[in-house]
């Protein structure tokens, strides 16, 4: 069974954007190689210059600036369920709703993206029927997300740091999946599948490097109030963090560093836009 957060944890989550701007924080610092992963995201798409773009899950606006500076004459709108989210987005047409129902007429953007969001959508296919409703036929759905298979050491180190602390033959399958698994790279394109006559995918393989164990933890931590709710009974949060974090040093007494491997990037779907129109187009 896929990982899917409670609507309260989800909630305390992304009440503000401190533990999601930590995370991104932690990418850009000790990410080899770095790379401007909003600007990688965009550059991935040929532009025309003047698109209506929807951000669903927009935040405090990862992709606002990157967006200006690449498309100068693009019309933007963030969308987030979270208040919270949406306080620090520079943007001047914001909305707060549902993925699953969003507050548009039908087929007026040209681009919809909806950017390591959607595996936190409880109604997947509802949320991907709605992005089309609004985009235009020949438009564009944008979304970034990881692999199912990313960052498998950092996973290690927390399985084995429960499984250590859980009772034998406790069940401990629902804290150990990732985040993210929901709505990955690999079952992602499948779900567009259903929904697109097309889905192009774009991989971004990198390292996160790290020389001390705080950033890992700070990282890790991050994620609390998603995942201690589902330990086992007996696993202790502080525990788990101990565990890891004995793990983590001895790795970098022995090696250096912890190295971590990593796999984002993008799945793109259209009917006949873009990568899919010289297909499509009858001549």
């Amino acid at each position: 069974m896929a990982f899917l957060a409670d609507p309260d944890a989800l909630h305390s989550q992304y009440c503000t954007d401190d533990w999601l701007r930590l995370r991104q924080d932690i990418h850009e610092r000790y990410s080899v190689p770095q790379v401007d992963f909003p600007g990688w995201v965009l550059n991935r798409v040929q532009w025309r210059g003047d698109e209506w773009v929807l951000d669903v899950g927009a935040g405090s606006g990862f992709y606002v600036k990157p967006l200006r500076e690449l498309v100068r004459a693009s019309r933007y709108t963030g969308l987030d369920l979270s208040e919270g989210m949406l306080a620090r987005n520079p943007a001047a047409s914001l909305a707060l709703a549902d993925a699953a129902a969003l507050p548009f007429r039908g087929h007026i953007f040209d681009v919809v993206m909806a950017n390591h969001v959607l595996y936190h959508v409880a109604d997947l296919d509802a949320a991907v029927d709605e992005m089309k409703r609004v985009l235009l036929p020949d438009g564009l759905l944008i979304t970034a997300t990881n692999s199912a298979n990313s960052m498998p050491e950092l996973t290690a180190l927390y399985r084995r740091a429960v499984l250590l602390l859980s009772n034998p033959g406790a069940s401990t399958a629902p804290s150990l999946m990732p985040i993210h698994a929901p709505y990955t790279l690999e079952n992602g394109a499948r779900c567009l599948a259903r929904h697109f006559f097309a889905v192009v995918r774009y991989d971004l393989p990198q390292l996160l490097v790290f020389e001390d164990s705080e950033p890992v933890l700070s990282y890790f931590a991050s994620w609390r109030t998603m995942r201690e709710p589902l330990l086992p009974a007996e696993v202790r949060w502080d525990d788990v963090m101990t565990l890891m974090r004995e793990q983590i040093t001895r790795v970098l007494d022995a090696m250096g560093e912890l190295v971590i491997n990593k796999l984002t990037g993008v799945l793109i779907a259209s009917d006949r836009g873009g990568f899919i129109n010289p297909y499509v187009t009858m001549r």
